[in-house]
Order: structure tokens, then C-alpha cells, then sequence
């Protein structure tokens, strides 16, 4: 892995967040990547219940003060960054008031879904982007963790196909059974459409529950890898009809060789 560049996008990462499966799972590929001598960047929003004074975040004045498009609304996109103790390990946050503030993940108190979430994981898939151009860092490989980060694969082929930063990127995506119940926003595809992506690019998400969300995210991904022993069946079977390389689950312990034997075997 030495020098090659991989951009690690999660919905969660420890330690800023709660220890799961997702986030120890982003921290620890990041790490390993890191311990070979590779080089990573590491994306995830900045919840509300973040901490931002006991993490040390701070606001990077030269990333931030571009407004994005959601949905024909203006959103302006703050960056703050914070390093992970002892890790030497740079995590870039992707910020705005009104998707970000509030002091949860994805749902009220109730367990209700929060319904901009569709707009939430819009702007956070085309924040990570920006920030990255601005950066003019180009990654050999996207790892992408978790839901709220699965927009980013078919944003990176459909909305910036033409960036040449990204011409050379190729898209691993973990899938993980941490889904949400129901669906996101009925008129979900309507604001990605906004975006100019063409509708047949996201007919698997017209029904926009967990699991064609997942499979939208493979369909525009170069490889996938099963980072959890168990995920929902219907993903599994659709699984069994895709062409994509598949990495099967390993635990924490011993997914380090794996992981990079499949990065640049299969992958790159």
C-alpha cells in the first residue's frame, strides 16, 4: 500500500463517535492503510452530538465558504478537521447548519427518520467532493462506509464523470447490516434528478429503503466487501447477480491482509 492514496468517506467514525461495527470498521481501514504507508483521508459529517472542543475541530477558513446546490436551494459548506490522537491521521468534516446541528445521527427522538435525510446524504456525497478538489488530492482508491455516505459512488460517475481528478479513482463500498427501517424522502430521486443524473441511473433507488440504496452504491462501485457476517438477504442475492469483486467478511483481527491483498489484486 505504500504511497497509494485512498480517501476513506463513513457515516461514522470512532472516535468521534459511538464505538459499532461501521465506525471501528472506518477507523481500523484507515489505520492499516496508514501503518503501510499508504496515505488516507478521512470524510464524515459533523453531527451535532460531536464534540468539537474535547476533538479539537476547527473550522478550515481556505475549505470552506463555497455554497452547494441541493434540491435548486443554496447551502453553504463549512470544513472542519480534526487529527486522531497518536494515529497521525487527518479527519475532514463536512458541516452545515441546517442538515448538521441537531444533536442526532438520523432519526428523532420518536425513532422517526429525519426527513431531509435524502438531502442530508446529497450534500455530504458532493461536500466530500468539492473538498476534495479544493485539496487537489487525487486517491488511487474511495473506500465508502455506511449509508449516509453510499450517494458518493454514483455522484463521482454521474455529476463529476468529466473531473479529471477522479479519473483514475477506483470505488470500493463496505456494506454493513446497520440499515434504517422504511424509506428516506418520497421525492428522494427528484432532487438527484435536479443534479442532471439521468432517472435510469437511479431507478434502483426509486423505493428508497436501506437495501436499494446499498445496491445503487454497488452498482456504481469498482469492488465490494462484506463488512458484516450478516446482511439483509435481498442485498445478498443481488450480490450473487453482480459482477463486481466481492471481498468476503473478516473479522477485525484478520482483515488486514486481506483487505490490502483485495485493494491491489482486485481493485487497482
Amino acid at each position: 500500500m505504500k504511497d497509494k492514496r485512498v480517501l476513506v468517506v463513513s457515516s461514522e467514525v470512532v472516535p468521534y463517535l459511538p464505538e459499532n461495527e461501521l465506525s471501528t470498521s472506518s477507523f481500523e481501514v484507515a489505520k492499516m492503510i496508514h501503518s503501510k504507508g499508504g496515505q488516507t483521508r478521512i470524510f464524515m459529517p459533523r453531527y451535532g452530538l460531536i464534540n468539537e472542543r474535547r476533538h479539537q475541530l476547527h473550522e478550515v477558513i481556505r475549505l470552506s465558504g463555497m455554497n452547494l446546490v441541493i434540491n435548486d436551494m443554496d447551502m453553504p459548506l463549512i470544513i472542519k478537521v480534526a487529527s486522531i490522537p497518536k494515529e497521525r491521521m487527518q479527519v475532514y468534516f463536512i458541516d452545515n447548519d441546517e442538515y448538521f446541528k441537531r444533536k442526532a445521527l438520523f432519526s428523532d427522538e420518536d425513532n422517526n427518520l429525519f426527513s431531509d435525510n435524502d438531502e442530508r446524504a446529497i450534500f455530504f456525497a458532493k461536500g466530500v467532493v468539492e473538498t476534495v478538489k479544493k485539496l487537489n488530492w487525487s486517491p488511487d482508491i474511495i473506500h465508502v462506509h455506511g449509508w449516509m455516505a453510499s450517494l458518493l459512488p454514483l455522484y463521482i460517475n454521474e455529476y463529476y464523470k468529466n473531473d479529471p481528478l477522479f479519473s483514475d479513482s477506483k470505488i470500493v463500498t463496505s456494506l454493513y447490516n446497520n440499515g434504517y427501517e422504511g424509506e428516506l424522502n418520497k421525492d428522494f430521486i427528484n432532487k438527484i434528478q435536479f443534479d442532471n443524473i439521468d432517472k435510469e441511473k437511479i431507478e434502483t433507488i426509486s423505493k428508497p429503503n436501506y437495501t436499494n440504496l446499498l445496491i445503487n452504491a454497488i452498482e456504481n462501485s469498482d469492488a465490494v466487501i462484506k463488512a458484516s457476517e450478516e446482511l439483509p438477504e435481498d442485498l445478498l442475492e443481488y450480490l450473487k447477480t453482480s459482477k463486481k469483486p466481492v471481498l468476503e467478511y473478516f473479522s477485525e483481527e484478520e482483515f488486514d491482509n486481506a483487505y490490502t491483498d483485495f485493494y491491489l489484486n482486485n481493485v487497482i
